[in-house]
């Protein structure tokens, strides 16, 4: 049997960005080579000082190697400045890449998969920084500092023989108190992490729907939530740091340990002539050397833990299959707006009662439509499926006779406009907001979708029209106004598909009927549903679907189904 190949240690959406600038962290890792070289060069120094000049009063001695230290101190500096430059100067080239990856994973994301709450997304997206910070700048020094403690102990050999053993002893042993704490760091470190998440998914939640944690009295119950939160988090860092500070301690113990071990040693070397005092300096300062990146390496080994965690939720949602089709999807250049749904099944995540049952209709291209039934029935969820936020679990749903399962969301979702319920603005000007960037949506096409979603009537008579900043959500805007925007924004390009679920909920009866009439012309020719419980807004179509409890119970032209709706109610 032939087994399928093992998946690699770490994924490609980070290996390969750091490949990508393998020549600069090579770079990096000679200048830090050269770095530890010159640090063997300063215990020389103190060395020939102590035995050569100090004997012999050799001045003229010391001013030369006073200059060639003063040299190799300049070097030093600027090679450090440089190693900083290159890992930094690599980190944002990887920053730039993965950040880029990991938002088109966001954007893409299925919503059928989507699990974690706000708040956890977004404290699991800034663990990005953290993870780019421990494969690239922290593990660089370590790893270039790792062969040089060979090469100290080299130097150590030859100039004070047995005195190597001290370092050589103390080293296995902080290896070791490293390596016993990794388990219970592990341990703790996905409950830290979980924690961490809770308090920033709380958070999120509490600013986001600050006014109605105001008006609703909601404030004791998210202030439990967050100090429950704090309180278990706080108690598994401080596990985690004391577990943490075991290995790190030790190796700063162990740099004291090796130190005085040297010295004590080479007193009696010195004593039977085996060891001259510059000697004795030196080696010590070496052995400390030696020891050093140990500490480093301690360091690293307790991040690792949080980090190997932080890798592990990340890479899964990075393994998460995105929206549409495998391959390529179908990146027609025309939509006309013909839309079917045969025998469509559909059920949210983890909802125990289907939404949809059996959905079968046709609508065509030109045609305008009014789906109208009880909360819950199912009518916003038909306009979620043509947008291809969710597959239908069974049937299909097809748009001009394509299944939407082999078309590319993105290029979808160019042919149609859509108004939800939840009116969301971004941050930014009013301006932005309509036009979102898009190529071919200038001033002109903004105004005029303006004039007639009625945006422009108080834009117009705003100090700084359409450049008004809007604060978060459109945070200062009335629903109305907001309603208003989201209908210019769905608008703007003249999509061959519009969907307005729900268009006038916010809007007075006044300015709803001058937006018909500005929508009963800019909406001719093309497909249009509109998801309404307000009479007015039939006005608009020319069909109109009843639903109730996810099927269809009435479907034809519009007045026919009105007038059943009045009989029914008057028996």
């Amino acid at each position: 049997m032939i087994l399928p190949p093992k998946p690699p240690r770490l994924a490609a959406w980070l290996v390969q960005p750091i490949l990508d600038n393998r020549k600069t962290y090579l770079e990096a890792a000679l200048a830090a080579a050269m770095i530890s070289c010159f640090g063997l060069l300063t215990s020389i120094f103190t060395m020939t000082v102590y035995d050569r000049v100090v004997p012999n009063n050799a001045i003229a001695s010391l001013v030369v190697l006073s200059l060639g230290l003063g040299i190799v101190i300049v070097f030093d500096f600027v090679l450090k400045s440089l190693r900083a430059y290159f890992v930094d100067i690599a980190g944002a080239r990887i920053d730039h890449t993965v950040g880029d990856t990991l938002f088109h994973r966001l954007v893409a994301m299925r919503l059928e998969l989507k699990r974690s709450s706000t708040g956890t997304l977004t404290g699991l997206i800034r663990e990005i920084e953290n993870l780019r910070e421990f494969f690239t700048s922290a593990t660089l020094t370590a790893v270039v500092d790792v062969p040089f403690i060979l090469l100290t102990l080299i130097v150590i050999a030859l100039i004070g023989k047995s005195l190597v053993l001290v370092p050589l002893v103390m080293i296995p042993l902080v290896v070791l108190a490293a390596s016993v704490t990794q388990p219970a760091l592990e341990r703790i470190s996905a409950k830290t992490m979980g924690e961490g998440f809770q308090k920033q998914s709380v958070l999120v939640e509490t600013i986001g729907g600050i006014e109605m944690v105001k008006t609703a009295g909601a404030g004791p119950l998210l202030r439990d939530r967050w100090l429950g939160a704090v309180e278990r988090h706080a108690a598994l860092g401080l596990q985690q740091r004391l577990l943490a500070s075991i290995a790190i301690n030790f190796a700063a113990a162990a740099q004291t340990i090796v130190y005085a071990g040297v010295v004590i040693m080479g007193v009696f070397k010195i004593a039977d002539h085996s060891l001259t005092t510059g000697g004795l300096v030196a080696c010590s300062m070496l052995a400390s050397r030696a020891v050093a990146p140990l500490g480093q390496i301690a360091n690293l080994l307790s991040r690792m833990t949080s980090t190997q965690t932080a890798y592990r939720q990340i890479n899964a949602f990075m393994a998460q299959p995105i929206e549409g089709p495998v391959g390529d999807g179908l990146k027609l250049a025309q939509i006309k707006g013909a839309i079917a749904f045969r025998q469509v099944d559909f059920s949210y995540p983890g909802a125990s009662v289907p939404a949809l049952r059996g959905l079968d209709f046709a609508i065509a291209a030109g045609e305008r439509v009014a789906i109208v039934g009880p909360v819950g029935s199912g009518k916003s969820t038909i306009t979620r499926l043509i947008l291809g936020l969710y597959p239908a679990s069974q049937g299909t749903v097809t748009i001009d006779g394509t299944d939407l399962r082999q078309m590319d969301p993105p290029t979808l979702r160019k042919a149609i406009g859509a108004v939800g319920q939840d009116n969301v603005l971004l941050t930014g000007s009013v301006r932005e907001n309509i036009c979102l960037g898009r190529p071919g949506i200038d001033d002109d096409e903004m105004l005029r979708v303006a004039e007639v979603s009625g945006t422009h009537g108080f834009m117009a008579r705003t100090i700084n029209g359409y450049d008004l900043v809007l604060a978060d959500r459109g945070e200062g805007l009335s629903g109305g106004q907001r309603q208003s925007i989201a209908i210019a924004r769905a608008l703007a390009g003249r999509p061959p598909i519009v969907l307005l679920d729900e268009p006038s909920s916010a809007i007075d009866s006044e300015t709803e009927a001058r937006m018909i009439t500005g929508l009963s012309t800019e909406l001719l020719g093309r497909t249009v549903i509109v998801v309404t419980h307000r009479p007015a807004m039939l006005a608009l179509v020319d069909r109109v679907m009843v639903m109730a409890e996810g099927k269809i119970v009435m479907d034809g032209p519009r007045d026919a189904i009105l007038a059943k709706i009045s009989n029914s109610r008057t028996a």
